[in-house]
């Protein structure tokens, strides 16, 4: 039962008592006096309907109460109250009534009730007894499963998550069709309860990590948790690292695959992604894409991806470095040329290269907070208009719009927002070690970068394995993909109870 889950044991989290609350938090067996102090804790909530009836099998009376935008309007009308009032049937042997909803959860205090009504259920008072009965009438206002909004896909499914909790774990499901996917479901917030669940396979995945994640999440103590980026900087071992330590997914068959390997996916309700753990530095250059393809184009999208990682954090510090500094590195009639356009501009590199990365991220997040074709239209014209104005103000030089345009379009192969989101951090702590100490300071700073990579961690586990500590069966699948029959077991980092994949040889008549 949904809510014996949510109410029983230790994942419910009692709220303080009310004003009006009785000492005893139980429930009266007359309905009038219910319904009043009913009325005293939902005051001011004229979404709260109330109806009055009479049994017809047992000539009892009754009250049904719900609030009107979080049931299913048919299935009150049709399931519960036309069988009450109209019907006579054998009874439930049970509760002594009958109706066609698929669940019926006894409720004996009033933190109960409260919950349950704001969950959606609607609450059946019956007068003489001292229990009510929450009704699985849930029906509140859902979206239409979409198309990914953000990790679209060639040749992937056209499915993404929605913001009810139960669909997406009905779509993981399509993909995961076995009975060792397991759930476990936890209650966070003390104002919304807010239902986190972590699905996985028990006969693969690490219980020591299971553990773990559940302690972090039971261990919360907040007002409500309302998307899965709340839970995962609450939970993520460094949170004052700009790389994120979790990946946010909103494809089903993205979440599924990471399960298939060992890994956990955080389900958070009225949230449409979902949270994986543990991950890798290199799972942010993975993509559903590269095992739909051929391996060797996998492969070399994978490395070109590689590439606009450190194309989008150090080509703008480079340029900065070997202007300023290291000047004798650029070949004569290069440099000629770089002198001659920035022969009129007033600003030293590094000034000049924060004035256009600065442009160039007022641009992006306006053309991400306007509606899509106003958006595209600022983007491309915006880009335009502002390049060639400021050139032939003299203000930026040509071979500065030239970088800044690499490095954008560089950060837009990354596949990850999370990660690109790092990037556009990192790439301005690389132009100022630039501005200061030329190469040497690029190469300070990359050495700092993969010094905290190396002592990063996520959910415990080495965030930049397969290379530290150093792994080479994992390195199938990491910089280069070879073919899926070769990639025998799952990933090390994962620590999976059982390492061997199934299904991964090669079949007969292959044409060797």
């Amino acid at each position: 039962m949904l809510f014996s889950n949510w109410f029983g044991g230790k994942k419910y989290r009692s709220v303080p008592e009310q004003i009006n609350q009785p000492p005893s938090d139980s429930i009266s067996a007359s309905l009038a006096q219910n319904i009043t102090y009913l009325h005293s804790q939902f005051s001011q909530t004229p979404d709260l309907v109330v109806r009055h009836f009479i049994i017809k099998e047992s000539g009892d009376q009754a009250a049904l109460v719900y609030l009107v935008g979080l049931i299913d309007k048919n299935a009150i009308n049709n399931n519960v109250l036309r069988p009450l009032q109209f019907e006579t049937g054998s009874g439930d042997s049970e509760y002594g009534f009958t109706i066609n909803v698929g669940q019926i959860d006894p409720l004996k205090s009033w933190h109960q009730i409260e919950s349950a009504i704001l969950h959606g259920s609607s609450i059946l008072f019956i007068g003489g007894r001292t229990e009510v009965y929450a009704l699985g009438t849930q029906g509140w206002p859902q979206r239409a499963i979409e198309d990914p909004q953000i990790e679209t896909s060639l040749k992937g499914a056209h499915q993404g998550f929605v913001e009810t909790g139960s669909q997406n774990i009905a779509l993981i499901r399509r993909y995961i069709q076995n009975r060792e996917l397991k759930m476990k479901e936890l209650i966070v917030g003390r104002r919304g309860n807010s239902l986190v669940t972590i699905l996985y396979l028990a006969d693969v995945a690490n219980p020591e990590m299971l553990k773990e994640l559940e302690d972090r999440i039971q261990q919360l103590d907040v007002d409500v948790i309302l998307n899965t980026g709340e839970l995962a900087e609450r939970i993520e071992d460094n949170p004052y690292s700009p790389f994120p330590q979790f990946i946010t997914t909103e494809r089903p068959d993205a979440a599924a695959s990471q399960i298939l390997q060992g890994r956990f996916a955080v389900v958070v309700d009225r949230s449409p992604s979902v949270l994986i753990a543990p991950v890798s530095f290199i799972s942010f250059f993975q993509n559903i894409d590269d095992y739909s393809t051929r391996w060797s184009i996998a492969t070399f999208i994978r490395l070109l991806r590689i590439l606009a990682f450190f194309v989008a954090i150090f080509l703008p510090a480079f340029y900065i470095a070997v202007i300023s500094y290291n000047f004798e590195i650029i070949p004569v009639k290069l440099l000629l040329t770089i002198g001659e356009f920035r022969g009129r501009v007033p600003f030293p590199p590094f000034v000049e290269a924060i004035l256009m990365e600065v442009t160039l991220e007022m641009m992006r997040e306006a053309g991400v907070r306007l509606p899509a074709p106003v958006g595209q239209t600022v983007g491309i014209v915006g880009g335009i208009v502002i390049g060639q104005a400021i050139v032939q103000a003299g203000l930026i030089s040509n071979i500065m719009v030239i970088v800044v345009a690499f490095t954008a379009i560089a950060s837009f192969i990354l596949p990850n927002y999370d990660m690109v989101a790092a990037v556009r951090l990192i790439r301005f702590g690389m132009m100022i070690a630039a501005s200061m100490f030329g190469i040497v300071g690029i190469i300070i700073g990359l050495m700092t970068m993969i010094g905290h990579l190396i002592a990063l961690e996520s959910l415990g586990t080495p965030y930049n394995t397969p290379f530290a500590p150093v792994r080479f069966a994992d390195w199938k699948d990491t910089f280069i993909r070879l073919p899926l029959w070769i990639m025998g077991k799952r990933p090390l980092g994962t620590r999976a109870t059982q390492s061997k994949r199934q299904g991964t040889n090669r079949p007969k008549g292959d044409g060797k």
